[in-house]
């Protein structure tokens, strides 16, 4: 059985038991949720981010579930801190077939307030980061027959609003990478991105708190589904997408936003029955 069969016979299509996931940015938010995600589907995790009570907290509901877990308090944005990221999972776990590059953040100006030193800055987070540790993981990924990496974008990398150009810009560049990297890794390793909406994170939650109720009734009208997402939304597409379920889908950018509408506000959603 290789990388690009089908599930291999034995392996239910959600089953990622006997596998082994490095997530960063995985102390809380999405990242977290992804962690526990990948730990109900059997596998086992190395979680990293920049705090350790939350790192120490994710590692402890990983192993709750039966998993092992290798936990690291540090900041990817230390480009040197990632060949040790591999290491330390692979010689914790005994081999590694799963990147799940969710770490990233942008502070967006309009296009007039913003600097390149923010526009730099943004672009080594949320690209150059994700590009390197996949680069350097890429060597054990091909010993692996179920190798896969997730980038988390966002869709904000489509779609175009005012005042999000950092955010914006570095994000589409992550979709682009996606889509290179998944053809020169084919069919050896599948590269594919989940484009999150509007999810309730602590971060969208306090930024929310500080605006007029309106703002949330706003998003919420903008989107099919009729609520904002959860972490654990974006986290089971995240594991669709690295497990066998997956196994002919690379180069794709699946968008997971309850549906947002663009252009006018529709002024009423009929109620469905049945």
């Amino acid at each position: 059985m290789t990388a690009h069969d089908a599930t291999p016979p034995g392996r239910a299509a959600s089953d990622l038991g006997g596998l082994v996931a490095l997530i960063t940015g995985a102390g809380k938010g999405i990242g977290a949720a992804t962690a526990v995600a990948f730990a109900d589907a059997g596998a086992d995790v190395a979680v990293v981010a920049r705090t350790g009570a939350d790192v120490a907290h994710v590692a402890d509901e990983v192993r709750a579930r039966g998993r092992r877990c290798i936990e690291v308090t540090g900041d990817v944005n230390d480009l040197n801190l990632l060949a040790e990221l591999v290491e330390r999972t692979v010689g914790g776990l005994g081999r590694l077939d799963i990147v799940v590059n969710n770490a990233g953040g942008s502070v967006s100006r309009p296009f007039l307030d913003t600097r390149v030193e923010q526009l730099e800055g943004s672009f080594h987070f949320n690209v150059s980061v994700p590009f390197e540790l996949s680069r350097v993981a890429t060597p054990h990924l091909l010993r692996s027959d179920a190798a896969a990496i997730v980038n988390v974008s966002s869709v904000a990398g489509v779609n175009v609003s005012r005042g999000s150009l950092a955010h914006s810009l570095t994000k589409a560049a992550v979709n682009q990478l996606t889509r290179l990297m998944a053809a020169e890794l084919a069919p050896r390793i599948r590269v594919n991105a989940v484009l999150p909406g509007a999810v309730e994170t602590d971060a969208l939650r306090g930024f929310l708190s500080a605006k007029a109720p309106d703002v949330r009734e706003e998003m919420v009208a903008r989107t099919a589904m009729r609520r904002n997402g959860t972490p654990e939304d974006i986290a089971h597409a995240i594991v669709f997408l690295a497990s066998p379920a997956a196994s002919w889908i690379t180069g794709k950018l699946l968008e997971v936003d309850g549906l947002v509408f663009s252009g006018l506000i529709p002024s009423k959603l009929p109620d469905l029955e049945g």
